[in-house]
């Protein structure tokens, strides 16, 4: 089967959802200071998810022990699960690369409460950490690119045991893109509320700085996104981040590659110059640096890992799209996702007094 016929699966697939996974926002990208959020470096909450769940949520391939290749934890999109997500392209590079890696599933196919999933996440970096004896990378698509900030941010004894984050087309300062969710008015999965651009999460999120210092942040976009918006120029990305002490990379894929056309889907699952731009970063210190990007790769038709001609690849698409239609018409839900009339309360973690 050819790229046309893949990326035409793919494009089906998004065209389902109608939608796009954020609330009925309004306003840009807004990074607040620390004012009433919680101080930078409290410890974190402990963990109120089962230590059952927790441990179920996590699968690993590989030797995590003592790994000689940085072991990469994959972490979802809204509306699918980590298997849609990663199985056909990711893992299968990684496992191609001798390369270790976890994947970690979210409740309701990561249409739940984004503060949830965040427990999860910070049980998968510790448990990685723990198992590999050495920092990590997160890897992340969409609210996959952006939820791992939100354990970095809240429970500050995860940072030492990330080495690097990358994000694609990660909704880090949420997205203006305007939904049917009207505050009690409609009700839509709470991770649809949060990634609105002026979604109570997203400040809570950037409170503070946005970064770290020790940590890599590679994030990569494309100008052709059309769910996480604003990203159609490289200057007031939503994907992008600037404050803090972390070291960044910001980069759409049309700075290596000029007529990349991979939108939201095709930038976290299929597209070449992406996954270039994560290998960049996972093998070298520091962030990606698109100066060492082989332009060879504007030529490949899709990415290491995905394989056109097997059944699995369009199983996982269409295994997804039930999630995925949930995210933007939530009176189609097949997934029993939750559904509210408004955005969750931020927990009482995240707040400088507490609740």
């Amino acid at each position: 089967m050819s790229r046309r016929i893949l990326i035409a699966a793919s494009a089906a697939v998004l065209a389902l959802a109608a939608t796009v996974p954020a609330a009925g926002a309004t306003g840009g990208r807004s990074t607040a200071g620390t004012g009433n959020y919680a101080p930078l470096n409290r410890p974190g909450p402990r963990l109120t998810v089962p230590a059952s769940r927790l441990a179920a949520s996590l699968r690993c391939h590989g030797m995590l022990h003592h790994a000689r290749k940085e072991p990469v934890l994959l972490n979802p999109a809204t509306g699918v699960t980590a298997t849609q997500n990663y199985s056909w392209n990711y893992e299968r590079a990684f496992t191609a690369q001798h390369r270790p890696w976890c994947q970690v599933t979210m409740p309701y196919r990561t249409l739940g409460d984004i503060q949830t999933a965040g427990e999860y996440l910070v049980h998968a970096i510790r448990t990685m950490h723990a198992r590999a004896d050495r920092r990590i990378a997160i890897l992340g698509h969409s609210q996959g690119g952006m939820s791992m900030r939100w354990a970095l941010r809240f429970w500050p004894d995860t940072r030492a045991m990330v080495d690097d984050v990358i994000g694609m087309a990660g909704s880090n300062h949420g997205t203006t893109v305007q939904t049917a969710c009207i505050p009690n008015q409609t009700k839509c999965p709470p991770a649809v509320w949060q990634q609105g651009a002026s979604a109570r999460f997203i400040r809570a999120l950037n409170s503070g700085t946005e970064t770290f210092r020790g940590i890599s942040y590679t994030e990569i976009f494309t100008h052709t996104d059309e769910v996480v918006q604003p990203n159609s120029t490289d200057a007031g990305s939503s994907s992008a981040l600037h404050t803090g002490a972390g070291r960044i990379t910001d980069v759409s894929t049309q700075d290596v590659c000029p007529a990349d056309v991979n939108e939201h889907l095709g930038v976290g699952t299929i597209d070449p110059a992406a996954y270039a731009l994560a290998m960049d970063a996972l093998n070298h210190d520091g962030p990606a640096e698109p100066s060492r990007v082989d332009r060879a790769v504007c030529t490949q038709p899709y990415q290491p890992g995905v394989d056109p001609s097997t059944a699995a690849t369009y199983e996982q698409l269409l295994a997804g799209a039930p999630g995925l239609i949930a995210v933007g018409t939530p009176e189609w839900n097949a997934v029993g996702a939750p559904e509210v009339a408004y955005e969750p309360k931020l927990r009482c973690y995240t707040l400088a007094d507490g609740c």
